[in-house]
């Protein structure tokens, strides 16, 4: 019986002597703050920790003289004004950045062992999708073809919805990316169809709106051809009317100028 309690002792945690390692994930959108806490009071109240992201020490704790300090150094220049300890010696990142995704880690100084590894991810804030027609060959009278894009974009899925059917979705993961994702439609169906960009923690969606994006060629003549073949077209059309119009002016000149000297030259002849 004896051994048996023993045992049961050295495994308990925040017995002196013992090394706590947890590991814990944390999600938060950027420019929200985040705690990562100890949670380990009894362990860290006689200790000296060091707080470390990656290899980065950024802040020191003597939780038994009650004493904390947050270091200003070149390395920790991405954290300026942006961190807080409080009692237990939890960690507070505000203002969150994508650039303080990574692992942090509560290191005891005496033991020089991670107590704690907390990792950290920091997702951008997600683009509105737009949802454009694309106006190529392969569309028809019947079908409507069309994209969904989003631009500069990491750690997202792209996804079509028809009603609460996923139709298709495409996603990335470490690069960032500008993603587009093709649908076609009917023009004249009833059907709900909607994008949707989202990330662990959000999403952002835009809702179809099919009549009107998709008219037929005879009805927008403009999205029969791609956008730019239809500003070149338009531009090329303002161009020939400012020609045709100087022509003109300048035509009406020239005769004004010979009625002019016709009438001088009669009057010579009199005289």
């Amino acid at each position: 019986m004896f051994i048996f309690i023993c045992l049961c002792l050295w495994s308990l945690p925040g017995v002196s002597g013992v090394d706590v390692v947890k590991s814990e994930s944390e999600s938060v959108m950027e420019g929200d703050s985040v705690t990562l806490r100890t949670d380990v009071t009894e362990i860290l109240k006689h200790e000296e920790i060091d707080w470390r992201f990656g290899k980065i020490l950024i802040a020191n704790i003597n939780m038994k003289e009650n004493k904390s300090t947050l270091y200003n150094t070149s390395a920790t220049e991405i954290f300026r004004n942006r961190l807080k300890l409080d009692q237990t010696g939890s960690l507070i990142i505000m203002n969150t950045r994508t650039t303080d995704s990574g692992e942090y880690k509560v290191t005891s100084i005496s033991r020089d062992t991670p107590l704690i590894t907390f990792n950290l991810t920091v997702y951008a804030h997600l683009p509105v999708p737009v949802i454009s027609r694309n106006c190529s060959s392969s569309s028809s009278a019947q079908n409507c073809s069309l994209a969904c894009s989003v631009v500069n974009v990491v750690h997202v899925t792209l996804s079509w919805y028809k009603g609460n059917s996923l139709l298709s979705s495409i996603s990335v993961s470490d690069l960032s990316i500008s993603l587009s994702l093709p649908l076609e439609v009917k023009h004249q169906e009833k059907n709900s169809y909607r994008c949707v960009i989202n990330n662990p923690i959000r999403n952002q969606t835009t809702h179809l709106d099919i009549s009107k994006l998709c008219h037929t060629c005879a009805e927008l003549c403009i999205c029969c051809c791609g956008s730019t073949e239809a500003v070149i077209r338009l531009a090329l059309s303002a161009l020939v009317g400012v020609a045709t119009f100087s022509v003109l002016i300048c035509d009406f000149r020239s005769k004004n100028l010979q009625q002019k000297k016709s009438v001088q030259t009669s009057a010579s002849d009199t005289d």
